[in-house]
């Protein structure tokens, strides 16, 4: 059976699983799954993707990349970034001081990693990093299970922008009902300022079939499409690409966000985030 610790105020749990696994959870929602003897094992299917977009779009592990997370949770991402590119220079914006000191207590980071967790909003870190300071930017950021309204606005999208180095990837994890109306904004906000734009997720979120999770992949230059679409045909779970025209077919018509933003769709539960 699966065994709980709880954390500040009991808004914060760690739910232990006989995999070896541990279950972030915040508010009642799952938030992170860290499998601390295997950093690579990625359990939520769109830290997959963000996993796979990561290797497809900058060089060949292992080597090193600069990279910024705007979300912190379990650290998931960053303990496979450290896993995978040892020594890379991390620095993770959570504005939950008692979330990452429950985790760094209970599931601690490896030795001798270079991660650095800024009790900041994503907003306020954002704008204090240095302009091409960031091979990847993850943005990863909810809070009562929404993404907050100032993480979708334009200002901060070019403030990402910003912050990307010229060759860089930017990746957004964006939840949305069917119809997929709040990632059609996102993606027409984002390449205002990054112009080439991909969107990965599973077959059944692409066709509108259930609330969950997209990837959206973004950078100033040229994506490596060909090999996308070969890495999300070889996905643990049936996923899709959409590039090109059928990227344009999905924002067709979709506003771009202005400065205030806009927060993303509540979800219904948490089947949305899938352990595989």
């Amino acid at each position: 059976m699966p065994q709980r610790s709880e954390g500040t105020a009991q808004r914060i749990s760690l739910e232990r699983d006989e995999r070896g696994g541990v279950t972030v959870h915040v508010d009642g929602a799952p938030q992170s799954h860290v499998q601390l003897d295997d950093p690579t094992l990625l359990a939520f299917e769109y830290v997959q993707h963000l996993a796979l977009a990561i290797d497809v779009c900058s060089p060949p592990a292992p080597a090193p990349l600069a990279v910024t997370h705007v979300g912190g949770a379990g650290l998931t991402l960053p303990r496979w970034v450290e896993a995978t590119r040892p020594g890379s220079p991390q620095i993770v914006l959570e504005p939950d001081a008692g979330l990452t000191e429950l985790v760094r207590r209970e599931l601690p980071l490896p030795r001798r990693h270079r991660i650095r967790v800024r009790a900041q909003d994503g907003l306020t870190g954002v704008r204090a990093l240095g302009t091409d300071s960031a091979d990847v930017v993850v943005n990863d950021a909810y809070a009562e299970g929404r993404i907050p309204a100032e993480l979708g606005g334009a200002a901060y999208v070019h403030e990402v922008a910003r912050v990307l180095t010229p060759g860089g990837t930017a990746l957004w994890n964006l939840a949305d009902e069917p119809g997929m109306r709040y990632v059609a904004r996102m993606l027409a906000t984002i390449r205002v300022a990054l112009p080439h734009v991909a969107l990965i997720a599973t077959h059944e979120v692409l066709k509108g079939r259930r609330f969950g999770n997209s990837v959206v992949v973004a950078s100033h230059r040229p994506l490596p499409q060909d090999t996308l679409r070969r890495e999300v045909a070889r996905a643990h779970l049936p996923t899709g690409l959409r590039v090109g025209r059928d990227l344009d077919r999905l924002i067709a018509g979709a506003k771009p966000l202005d400065d205030a933003g806009l927060p993303s769709p509540p979800a219904p539960d948490t089947r949305g985030w899938r352990i595989v």
